[in-house]
């Protein structure tokens, strides 16, 4: 079982089966506003100029210490973004109840001074005013926490979380680099995609593997190998599976050349709540932005063709597609074919 259960239909995530949500830890929360309204405020250039809805919501995170036995809750940092929030907290000794009670009185909290402001927009386009007795949701039911739980993790997120009106900015400026693209061909192979398209047609193009049982010393030279085509016009593309192959993805990102990574799974669903909002994480975000990038992740039906099960086989033997190893081998002869399209 995984740290969190995922339900596939509705896009939610649960809490981790194996936590304690009361002991003490450091969490990343993320809360979308109802249908992901931008109710909490506007992007201008890149900063969030808040709404009285945000307004109210910023005052609110800072109150949470100050609930009822929440006096072991130390807020780090936050942001208030349009249509959702980032909160990195600490609980640092055993709470009463668990964070989500205390969670549940923030969201309630919200929903009663928001009911309270004159003139809150309705659905109509705003010319009516809302009766100051009728009250509406301002988050949605669910939320997401990460755990912290590595060195670094905690600086890492905070800058995260106050670089989100940039990153917003950025997608914004550039959204054909950001859209999530069904049913892309290369070849005969009909892929999803993220990015800059145009990489796979670029005329030099060559695949990035390394063995797992590579060393050090050698991953070494071939990322120097690698630098050096990518200097030359050559576009990599990998998996980005193995050791080797990751150390040298980022090699070749951090110098800035262009990269194709071909992914198992990562895109959501068409029907899922999330798909219009997907982004791709961290650094492939700053990659993607500057169209150094593209992300594919072949449909199911292309890892399972013949010819690909045909190709698994001769490397590694008849294994399960279900498999890992099956994936992770598919994923390659797919780059492969790619390269020499």
């Amino acid at each position: 079982m995984t740290n969190k259960e995922q339900n596939s239909k509705n896009g939610h995530t649960y809490r981790a089966t194996w936590k304690d949500y009361s002991e003490p830890t450091i969490y990343l929360l993320t809360m979308n506003t109802e249908d992901r309204e931008p109710l909490l405020g506007e992007l201008v250039e890149e900063r969030i100029v808040l709404s009285a809805y945000g307004k109210v919501v910023s005052e609110e995170i800072k109150r949470i210490p100050t609930y009822k036995d929440a006096s072991a809750i130390q807020i780090y940092r936050y942001i208030v973004m349009p249509n959702h929030i980032h909160v990195l907290l600490r609980v640092h000794k055993k709470l009463p109840h668990p964070l989500g009670y205390y969670i549940s009185w923030f969201k309630l909290q919200c929903m009663e001074r928001c009911s309270a402001i004159d003139g809150i927009p309705l659905e109509d386009g705003g010319n009516t005013r809302l009766n100051r007795t009728q009250k509406r949701p301002i988050f949605g039911k669910e939320y997401h926490d990460r755990i912290l739980m590595h060195q670094g993790q905690l600086a890492h997120m905070a800058r995260y979380i106050q670089d989100n009106p940039r990153r917003l900015a950025m997608k914004r400026a550039r959204p054909d680099l950001f859209r999530i693209r069904q049913n892309i061909r290369f070849g005969h192979m009909s892929c999803v995609a993220m990015g800059n398209i145009f990489l796979a047609e670029y005329p030099q193009r060559e695949v990035l593997q390394c063995s797992r049982r590579l060393t050090q010393t050698e991953i070494d030279a071939k990322c120097e190998e690698c630098l050096k085509g990518a200097a030359n016009g050559t576009v990599y593309i990998s998996g980005a599976i193995s050791e080797g192959e990751k150390q040298i993805s980022r090699a070749l990102r951090e110098a800035g050349y262009p990269l194709i990574i071909l992914l198992t799974e990562g895109f959501p669903e068409p029907d899922s709540p999330h798909y219009q909002f997907f982004k791709p994480q961290g650094v492939y975000f700053e990659a993607c932005a500057a169209g150094k990038l593209l992300l594919i992740q072949p449909d199911k039906e292309v890892l399972e063709r013949p010819d690909i099960e045909e190709a698994v086989t001769a490397k590694v033997g008849n294994i399960p597609h279900e498999s890992q190893r099956y994936q992770f081998v598919a994923i390659n002869t797919i780059a492969e074919k790619i390269a020499g399209e």
